[in-house]
């Protein structure tokens, strides 16, 4: 069901991927891998980045036999009616969870880091109130407005990674593997679901312009996250060493207010309207989808008119916590190891019922 009749290119798409799930080197991301990882957490999403090679396969795979329909009217015609719904429900209700406990994370950050004195209302108002303005204006325009900043934040962002590079100690990496081999591959197979929006991008797979864009743009975008998050992440851990990084929620935003660039100092201000600007995007991204899917499972045609209520309800759901940051922390933590399985298996499962069902032979993966 697309809002939207114009599509996206894949300069637009590869840009979206790269900012919703590049700006999680600036939430508390790294400080949950660092946790349980140690000085080896930078090595976890190299290995998430390979094991998704698995479940991109087979969702590229499923959907080119249908290019021209969406994730959900897929489970619909492989499932059923009544699964599909169910599995499209289920998706929702998680996508929803991560919505609320993220820009918790966003609304925290902005208010213990940047604005001390501003009520938290107002801040998660503000981000929640412009991001789902930004939805409703539809895909293609988030998917402009991604382009339009992407050159720019990746630029401050390897400005950030350059100073810490020259700051620190390229000695805290060692040992290379932390506590042991075997403790970053459990954790890190815990934690696939970093990666786990490439499941929730296939919904608009039927909105890029050509399924061969789609499926371009995807191995461009995970190949790109790949080595953008492992090198923030050990840039973190050279310039304070992980058992400081353990006491720190915010990785990113300690960072750029600890380096220094000549005589400028506070070069946050530099940093912090760019990282604002990706995190509109983001959730402007999150609430576009989570409009489709609600849309969907109640047959309402014009979603994007839902959208603000469904941010309004993010925003009071999201103000529980009484204390977000340590709260928060452990419901993401969780929250990942929960999403894991789906993100892993279900792309797997719906090759297997195509198979079955004798549909692969319609293969247009070329297409």
């Amino acid at each position: 069901m697309n809002q939207s009749n114009g599509k996206i290119g894949i300069r637009e798409y590869v840009a979206l991927v790269i900012l919703i799930i590049g700006t999680k080197l600036a939430d508390n991301t790294p400080a949950i891998l660092y946790e349980k990882m140690d000085n080896a957490a930078w090595m976890s999403p190299i290995i998430i980045g390979i094991s998704s090679v698995i479940p991109i396969y087979f969702l590229l795979k499923v959907l080119s036999l249908y290019p021209d329909k969406g994730l959900m009217d897929v489970f619909k015609h492989l499932c059923g009616k009544y699964i599909g719904y169910l599995i499209v429900l289920v998706l929702w209700l998680i996508g929803s969870f991560a919505i609320i406990i993220d820009s918790a994370i966003y609304t925290d950050i902005i208010g213990t880091m940047y604005f001390t004195k501003t009520p938290t209302l107002i801040l998660y108002l503000v981000l929640m109130g412009v991001s789902a303005y930004g939805a409703k204006k539809g895909l293609e325009q988030i998917g402009s407005v991604a382009l339009s900043v992407i050159f720019y934040i990746k630029i401050t962002l390897f400005v950030a990674l350059i100073l810490s590079f020259k700051q620190g100690n390229i000695n805290y990496l060692f040992p290379i593997l932390g506590q042991g081999h075997w403790d970053i591959l459990k954790e890190s197979s815990l934690k696939l679901s970093l990666f786990g929006e490439f499941l929730y991008l296939g919904i608009i797979a039927s909105n890029i312009k050509s399924f061969k864009y789609y499926r371009k743009g995807t191995w461009i975008s995970l190949i790109i996250l790949t080595i953008e998050l492992p090198v923030a992440i050990a840039s973190f851990l050279i310039l304070y060493d992980y058992e400081p990084l353990k006491l720190v929620n915010y990785p990113f935003h300690e960072t750029i207010r600890y380096l220094s660039l000549g005589f400028l100092t506070n070069i946050e201000t530099f940093f912090f309207p760019f990282w604002l600007i990706s995190a509109f995007v983001r959730f402007s991204l999150y609430l576009y989808l989570s409009g489709m899917m609600f849309g969907w499972l109640f047959k309402i045609k014009n979603f994007e008119y839902v959208i603000p209520s469904l941010a309004t309800l993010f925003v009071f759901l999201g103000m529980i916590p009484e204390t977000p940051t340590f709260q928060i922390y452990h419901l993401r933590d969780n929250l990942l190891t929960l999403i894991t399985p789906f993100y892993f298996f279900l792309p797997i499962l719906l090759w297997v019922i195509a198979k079955l069902k004798g549909e692969t032979k319609n293969d247009k993966s070329d297409r």
